[in-house]
């Protein structure tokens, strides 16, 4: 971006607020990974192959989440729901110019990154 674009003076609070929401949407995310791909037992299944490919898309089966995993599942989305709400709702967004909204929160989305590489 150009250097002579406007540049919001975020407040310490909502910059926290955006960094942690983005470490808990990682967490989210990396733990998802680790899961089976259905929450309920399920049967896994071999699609017919693909036209002019040797590919067949398959899943095995699923045993589904235990429930030590729909806890920590409904634990991480409720973070990331509660921050959400914290980072949207942050009474900064009425001081930012109409217009000039989707701009602040681009840039805020991305504020973590300019402040690792100073």
């Amino acid at each position: 971006m150009p250097k002579n674009e406007n540049i919001f003076d975020f407040p310490s609070d909502l910059l926290d607020a955006q960094a942690a929401l983005h470490r808990a949407r990682h967490a989210s995310e990396d733990y998802a990974r680790t899961l089976p791909w259905s929450a309920e037992p399920m049967t896994g299944w071999e699609a017919d192959k693909q036209l002019h490919s040797s590919y067949r898309s398959s899943k095995p089966d699923s045993p589904g989440y235990t429930d030590d995993q729909r806890s920590e599942v409904a634990r991480l989305r409720a973070e990331v729901l509660r921050l959400s709400a914290v980072v949207s709702t942050h009474p900064f967004w009425e001081t930012v110019e109409n217009g000039k909204v989707v701009e602040a929160r681009m840039r805020l989305k991305h504020a973590h990154e300019s402040a690792a590489e100073a």
